[in-house]
């Protein structure tokens, strides 16, 4: 594998800064009150730095979602493949979790949702073209074909009932503070949804 140039590594530095600084930003002041021109004064940047590594200001929350389901990607490399399929999807939902909370964190993830809020054409938690949507769906395919989940709901149909139950957990982890266990009610959660959806 060939190594970063210098050049290659003051780019890869200055997408990161700006990344890191727009998302405190939003955090502060919310998405819609923070400007492009903010963020590059604020990270010691400029605009064209800023315009060759993010279209506009929502592509930083795409950016975000990217290193997500590259950890999605990754994760699922390590599962045992005669798992059955309720028991990857349960796997994966408590490392999502996990990773989340511990990785990225309550902020973070709070300015993330706020972003997918913000109306946009790419809204990527509506995309189901993403990692995340892709992996659960192969995992509820696999499990109809084995007869494990009843067919009376589409792949599509199940998929979106458990990413739904995963967004719900999160945004109730904002919403409960101290007294939520994310990782413990995200797997009762899943637990009850593979259960109602089993043949």
């Amino acid at each position: 594998m060939s190594r970063l140039t210098a050049r290659q590594m003051k780019a890869k530095e200055t997408k990161r800064r700006i990344l890191e600084t727009a998302l405190h930003l939003f955090g502060q002041k919310g998405f819609d009150h923070v400007t492009v021109d903010e963020i590059v004064r604020t990270s010691h940047t400029s605009k064209g730095a800023f315009y060759v590594h993010f279209t506009s200001k929502y592509h930083i929350f795409l950016e975000k979602f990217k290193e997500i389901d590259d950890f999605y990607a990754s994760f699922i490399q390590t599962l045992p493949v005669e798992l059955s399929s309720s028991e990857k999807l349960l796997r994966l939902t408590l490392a999502q979790m996990t990773y989340l909370k511990d990785d990225l964190g309550k902020d973070l993830m709070r300015v993330v949702y706020k972003g997918g809020l913000t109306p946009n054409p790419e809204n990527y938690f509506a995309n189901t073209d993403r990692t995340l949507y892709k992996i659960v769906h192969e995992f509820v395919k696999e499990g109809q074909e084995a007869g494990e989940f009843t067919t009376e709901l589409s792949s599509s149909e199940i998929t979106m009932l458990i990413t739904r139950c995963m967004r719900g957990t999160l945004y109730d982890w904002f919403l409960f503070e101290e007294n939520y266990n994310l990782v413990a009610e995200s797997e009762k959660i899943m637990r009850a949804v593979l259960s109602g959806v089993r043949k």
